[in-house]
């Protein structure tokens, strides 16, 4: 070959390679999608640089062959060697023997901040070495690419986790209707609430209502999972319930229809604890149904403190209660009940240790002539002071009822 035809073959190769980078950033610039990218990748280095086979592994949430062509061997079906993932700079295989890679002389590493983001697998018609072609360019040229395919991954990312935080700012908001906006606080009638969720939305859920036929009614449900669909799971739950005490306040049919509004909503996926107690003015009577709830505690006239167990299972396991037991308390003029979620007893120190049931139950005997706020206040402090900086592990919810039927 003539210096002239050295020199013209040079220019020609760098017009090749040019050419190459000019169609990589092009199609970069125009947004295409990644497999659009890597075909275009592939076809580049196919047509423009005389590559004849190739194969690129990219990791991804695992290293995956995203571009194979010229191979006797199906390279999207096989895993790379461990071996190359230490590889750090380009270098030929002349020595491998007895493995698919074989088929390659050449392997170019493409890194990015130390980052291993790709591992380039190449062969030509030329014998082996790495002064067959010009390995710098073509590594050079495959780090472009797939940083700018890294970016587009970090920025769906960063779009869906936009999306997910909207959309628990949307749950969050659209949750806490599913509270009462007014509780009573009157003498004869007070009530004192606390929530806290875990995240932004919660699985907890407290009401009250008083009915046309002058009862209160009162509950507190607690449902498994977290996110979204148990938020979802429990809003329908809240209208179910409204939307059936309209139409009875026979605690035995609320239940059992709550349970199977569970089981059709849900499908298995998620359950419900539940504590539903209703209260007679006239005939100063308190009944109540506990589904598998922590029992509430009820202190009676002051002077006394029981826990309320009688009633069913969790709901949403069964789609028949396999029983139902109506707690009755009669007569009765003054209570209070103070109900709560496994998030409350559950809560853990630093040490490792549970706050459990006990610490709780002592704060409700030591102040049983308390109302309401003064109460959830006092447990409250406790809990914070038990659980010092460590983070919650659940969703807390705190609901105490003062009834004097004397003073209504």
């Amino acid at each position: 070959m003539t210096e002239v035809e050295t020199y013209k073959s040079k220019y020609d190769l760098k017009e090749l390679e040019l050419n190459s980078l000019l169609e990589i950033t092009q199609a970069i610039n125009n947004n295409m999608p990644e497999d659009s990218l890597y075909k275009i990748y592939g076809f580049t280095l196919r047509a423009n640089l005389n590559i004849k086979k190739l194969a690129l592994f990219v990791l991804d949430d695992q290293w995956e062959c995203k571009v194979n062509y010229g191979t006797l061997t199906d390279f999207q079906k096989i895993a790379i060697d461990n071996g190359f993932l230490d590889f750090n700079k380009i270098q030929t295989l002349a020595g491998i023997r007895n493995t698919p890679f074989a088929e390659f002389h050449t392997v170019i590493p493409v890194a990015h901040k130390d980052k291993k983001l790709a591992f380039v697998f190449l062969h030509d018609n030329d014998e082996p070495g790495l002064d067959a072609i010009n390995t710098n360019f073509i590594q050079a040229l495959s780090n472009i690419i797939i940083v700018a395919i890294e970016n587009k991954k970090l920025a769906r990312k960063q779009m869906e986790q936009e999306m997910i935080k909207r959309e628990l700012e949307i749950a969050g908001n659209m949750q806490q209707f599913l509270f009462p906006k007014k509780l009573p606080n009157q003498p004869g009638l007070q009530v004192s609430t606390y929530y806290k969720p875990h995240h932004s939305i919660g699985g907890d859920y407290y009401d009250f209502i008083e009915t046309t036929e002058g009862q209160i009614l009162f509950c507190v449900a607690d449902v498994s999972g977290k996110g979204i669909p148990a938020a979802l799971l429990m809003s329908n739950f809240q209208a179910s319930l409204r939307t059936i005490t309209r139409q009875t306040t026979l605690l035995q049919e609320i239940v059992t229809e709550l349970n199977h509004q569970v089981i059709s909503n849900a499908e298995g996926q998620h359950f419900i604890t539940f504590f539903i107690a209703l209260y007679d003015k006239s005939f100063h009577r308190l009944k109540y149904v506990n589904c598998g709830h922590n029992p509430p505690f009820l202190i009676k006239d002051r002077t006394s403190v029981e826990p309320l167990m009688e009633g069913t299972t969790i709901l949403g396991v069964f789609p028949e209660l396999p029983f139902l037991n109506i707690g009755v308390i009669e007569p009765i003029e003054e209570f209070t009940i103070c109900a709560f979620t496994d998030g409350l007893t559950e809560i853990i120190n630093a040490k490792g240790v549970e706050f459990g049931q006990q610490p709780l139950t002592d704060i409700v005997e030591k102040n049983l002539d308390n109302d309401p706020e003064t109460l959830n206040m006092k447990i409250i402090s406790a809990m914070e002071e038990f659980r010092g900086r460590d983070s919650m592990n659940d969703d807390i919810t705190l609901f105490t009822c003062y009834v004097n039927s004397r003073l209504l």
